[in-house]
């Protein structure tokens, strides 16, 4: 397999996306922040001090996908169509945090459907950290993206049997 963001001798380069078409490109990624209960139940009645935590994050996730090449070094700028950012309760201590991206590009928005995921994350950490400095943040990751010569990835299911 060949590692695109090297050169013949092993210099970094932004890959040369000119020649590839353009597509409607998708990517979705999530992962988790695990809690103490009592500050689960403070983000879901909204009594957290700062304010509306979920909603804090989800502007923080919209706003780091947009900020993604110039936290990705070699990530291209890319005109980001739709970006998404939700929550679910997965029990009483697990808050899953999912983004969608979407574009019509030479080049796909995986790293910032990562990117918008893990600043949500990280701001329900920011924000709650007053009252559980023991969260834990991830794993994050890939779940889906649509688009591209590559195509199709979807990530299977880890296996719990």
């Amino acid at each position: 397999m060949e590692l695109t963001h090297f050169d013949e001798s092993g210099a970094a380069r932004m890959v040369d996306v000119s020649g590839k078409e353009i597509s409607v490109r998708t990517a979705t990624a999530e992962g988790t922040v695990t809690m103490k209960a009592e500050t689960l139940q403070l983000i879901r009645d909204k009594q957290v001090s700062k304010g509306d935590v979920l909603q804090i994050a989800r502007i923080a996730g919209i706003m780091a996908s947009k900020k993604t090449p110039e936290l990705v070094p070699l990530c291209h700028p890319i005109p980001l169509e739709k970006v998404e950012v939700e929550f679910k309760f997965m029990n009483d201590t697990s808050l899953l945090v999912r983004a969608f991206t979407k574009t019509s590009s030479r080049t796909g928005v995986e790293m910032e459907a990562l990117t918008a995921a893990m600043a949500a994350g990280l701001t329900v950490y920011d924000m709650c950290k007053s009252v559980d400095r023991g969260m834990e943040i991830g794993p994050f990751y890939l779940t889906e993206k649509t688009g591209g010569k590559s195509g199709h990835f979807q990530r299977k299911a880890p296996d719990v049997s």
